[in-house]
């Protein structure tokens, strides 16, 4: 068992027994997505520490898209429960950039573009290509793709 895998689990038992209904089923259904990727396609296998991060981080994304579905429909304690989760399994994933750092990255990214003759937003492909292995999970996408459209049209 990987080590990340091994820490949900033993984070999970003592959830249950502190009586942390929140905790518990958030790491309840994390768990879920992790052995749901180890046994999708042919074959079972053990997922990385790695590849347990991205479950981890695509559970939190799913918390944040629901968060703010349910505050446009107006279900505010839907809402915070979701907003709650996706605290929980912050808790796991790598300590995100800053705003200055991330443009920072950013904008090395996007000179090393237009050094190369690219512009305008027809460079955001080029230029994303060299930020995302920088960023890795330490960044939205969402996050990485507006901070590289505001320094390219800006």
């Amino acid at each position: 068992m990987t080590t990340l895998k091994s820490k949900l689990h033993d984070d999970l038992t003592a959830a249950i027994k502190a009586r942390d209904e929140l905790t518990s089923s958030t790491l309840r259904l994390t768990l879920s997505a992790v052995a749901y990727e180890e046994t999708a396609g042919k074959t079972a296998r053990e997922l990385s520490d790695d590849e347990v991060l991205k479950v981890i981080v695509r559970e939190a994304k799913k918390r944040r898209e629901a968060a703010e579905a349910f505050d446009k429909g107006g279900r505010a304690d839907s809402a915070e429960r979701e907003r709650a989760e996706g605290e929980v399994l912050a808790q796991y994933l790598p300590q995100q950039l800053s705003d200055e750092e991330l443009t920072a990255i950013v904008a090395d990214a996007v000179a090393e573009v237009k050094a190369a003759g690219a512009e305008g937003p027809k460079a955001m492909g080029a230029v994303m290509k060299i930020v995302k292995p920088k960023v890795g999970d330490r960044a939205e996408g969402g996050r990485v793709a507006a901070a590289v459209k505001s320094l390219l049209v800006g």
